[in-house]
């Protein structure tokens, strides 16, 4: 077994390096539709620390979560343009919030169910979910630091959001074509869908430009601008374990927790500075290259033995996400919302900002945009969402 902290660190980075090529190959990728990547990366350390390649328990993990983590929260959040998703207009962010709302209530509902087949804390693996169906894969991996959820309970959650999600998907697809059927049974308004058109299009060609950013990317070598965009992640991953430090001395929240909150909120403030130019020198990208590998560490310390249980909980997310839909079918009901609008906004809540757009392009093309912008707004309150919903599944077992 290698127990050697450089040597652990080589297999992790080897792992992440080899499904991220083989994943974006042109021969391979069609290998990584189902499962995905992410799947991956997070099994395949597993595998190897089930194997006794590495082993379960490292340093080298915890200094992972502490300091990486905060860095791919403050990079992937920078970039977030909270201005264009706020102009989409009350409908649309009504759907996702109702969406969102769903996903936080149904949490609890279902624990109580299925509670007497679970573990007792197996409500932190549950909150860890809710954030990935309110925001995405960084936002659950956040929330697990944030809460400690036991690896054995958080494989499980990996498996059911993979399966379910891509299910649900799938069935979200199988509708578009009773659209005009539900739309006329709901006297759907279909001029939100207009003036939903007219604002995408104004922020598409009237909308803030990279172009600057991107024309003085080329004053200085590709190196040095991933160089700079790399120290400001750092940076404020340091800057947020401190203030986490002192903060923790000082309440009764734990530190993990204060230092999901800093560097979430952190990443959000420069999003409204110069800072958010990051992205075109591809902020983004770097930020989910080291999520990944805080993922790595997390599926080392995980152990094969704990996915016996996920049958049950598929079960038992299936029965969220259709609490989940219930809320936004009475939501679009009440304010005669479009069957596209719903669709897209349930896509960017369980599915996030990768697959909403294809969804929403599906059901009305135009509406891609639309889809993206509510899977980014997803991630920004994906975290706080997880969060929120924790307590509330803490009371179901208590």
């Amino acid at each position: 077994m290698i127990q050697n902290p450089f040597g652990i660190l080589a297999v992790l980075i080897a792992i992440e390096a080899a499904v991220l090529f083989f994943s974006s190959h042109a021969k391979t990728k069609k290998f990584f539709h189902f499962p995905p990547s992410m799947f991956w990366i997070y099994f395949l350390p597993m595998v190897f620390s089930s194997a006794n390649v590495i082993p379960h328990q490292s340093v080298l993990y915890a200094g992972i979560g502490t300091y990486v983590l905060p860095a791919s929260l403050i990079l992937l959040l920078v970039a977030a343009d909270l201005k264009a998703i706020l102009k989409l207009g009350k409908r649309a962010l009504g759907m996702m919030l109702a969406g969102t709302l769903g996903v936080i209530l149904g949490a609890p509902v279902v624990l109580f169910i299925f509670k007497r087949w679970l573990p007792a804390d197996a409500w932190s693996g549950f909150a860890a979910l809710s954030a990935s169906w309110t925001g995405g894969s960084a936002n659950m991996i956040a929330v697990k630091e944030a809460l400690g959820t036991p690896d054995a309970v958080f494989l499980p959650m990996v498996v059911v959001d993979t399966l379910v999600a891509y299910s649900w998907m799938g069935i979200l697809i199988f509708f578009a074509g009773a659209q005009i059927a539900y739309d006329k049974w709901n006297h759907s308004d279909r001029t939100v869908i207009e003036e939903l058109h007219q604002k995408v299009g104004s922020l598409q060609s009237g909308g803030p430009s990279s172009s600057g950013a991107a024309g003085r990317a080329g004053l200085f070598p590709q190196w040095r601008s991933k160089g700079i965009v790399l120290a400001v992640g750092v940076a404020g991953a340091l800057v947020s374990v401190a203030v986490a430090y002192g903060l923790s001395g000082v309440t009764r929240i734990p530190q993990n927790t204060w230092l999901i909150l800093i560097a979430s909120t952190l990443g959000i403030v420069l999003s409204f500075t110069p800072a958010k130019e990051l992205e075109a020198h591809g902020a983004s990208k770097i930020g989910y290259v080291l999520l990944y590998f805080v993922l790595t560490s997390i599926g080392a310390r995980a152990s094969l033995g704990t996915i016996v249980s996920a049958p049950l909980l598929v079960v038992a997310g299936l029965v969220w996400v259709l609490i989940h839909a219930l809320f936004l079918v009475v939501a679009g009901r009440l304010t005669r919302t479009p069957l596209c609008l719903l669709a897209a906004a349930s896509q960017a809540n369980i599915g996030g900002p990768a697959s909403a757009p294809v969804v929403a392009a599906i059901y009305e093309p135009a509406l891609a945009p639309v889809g993206l912008l509510l899977g980014v707004f997803g991630n920004v309150i994906g975290t706080w969402c997880g969060l929120l919903c924790a307590p509330l599944c803490k009371w179901v077992f208590s």
